[in-house]
């Protein structure tokens, strides 16, 4: 384990499943190297890379890298440590990928719009991009679902509560309580706060078009008791 920094997000992150038939079909359909954007401590590449898929995996944080590292084995992944819109590869992939609103998480459209530039530099010609995003509030009011997401780790318990969504403007807000329970039973606790750009299907698509990717269709991913549904955005790049 690599540092709080990687717990937290396997905390919040690891156990989400609801896309991984999603991923896993384009792979087979589309050949490998797969490209996974975002892959953090290896959700997505590392359910890939178990499945016979070759993997690029590319994050930002270092910590959620070596933590990925750690557990890759002699698994056909390699890790790459960039930034989504300064990204260069070696080769072109066939598929990239970028689960759990990656393109979100760009705090611009300057920065969303550099980042589909090379995601169309990094795929072949033909080569299909998926993109999940939330184009919409988790649920009447804005109100995340009351299910924390729990997870124990060398007899330390970390449990992360969603406890309120704001949307206003351009912007959504989503609040966490952080919660850790020591092996003598000490509790501590902080807030945390993730920030998401809203972003529609019709402006992505508009976007990716300025950077060469043709939309090829939508694919849904339903909400579970954790998490939201998603829409994942697919494009093509032009030949």
């Amino acid at each position: 384990m690599s540092g709080a920094a990687a717990i937290w997000h396997d905390v919040e992150c690891g156990s989400y499943e609801a896309d991984l038939a999603l991923w896993d079909g384009l792979a087979e359909r589309h050949g490998g190297p797969v490209l996974d954007l975002g892959c953090g401590t290896g959700r997505v590449s590392l359910h890939l890379a178990r499945r016979g898929h070759r993997v690029i995996a590319v994050d930002r944080d270092a910590r959620l890298l070596a933590a990925l590292e750690a557990r890759a084995g002699g698994l056909p992944l390699e890790t790459v440590r960039a930034d989504a819109g300064e990204l260069a590869l070696e080769e072109q992939v066939p598929l990239a990928l970028a689960p759990m609103q990656l393109l979100q998480l760009l705090p611009s459209g300057a920065e969303r719009l550099a980042c589909l530039l090379r995601v169309a530099a990094s795929l072949r010609p033909g080569g299909l991009f998926a993109a999940a995003i939330v184009d919409r509030l988790p649920e009447e009011g804005g109100e995340p679902p009351r299910v924390p997401d729990v997870r124990e780790v060398d007899g330390w318990v970390y449990s992360s509560l969603p406890v309120a969504v704001d949307a206003g403007g351009e912007r959504i807000l989503l609040r966490r309580l952080r919660q850790t329970v020591s092996p003598a039973g000490e509790l501590s606790e902080e807030s945390d706060e993730v920030e998401l750009c809203a972003l529609s299907v019709t402006q992505l698509e508009a976007e990716a078009r300025r950077a060469g990717l043709e939309p090829a269709g939508l694919r849904a991913v339903p909400p579970t008791d954790l998490h939201v549904g998603s829409v994942v955005c697919l494009f093509e790049r032009r030949a």
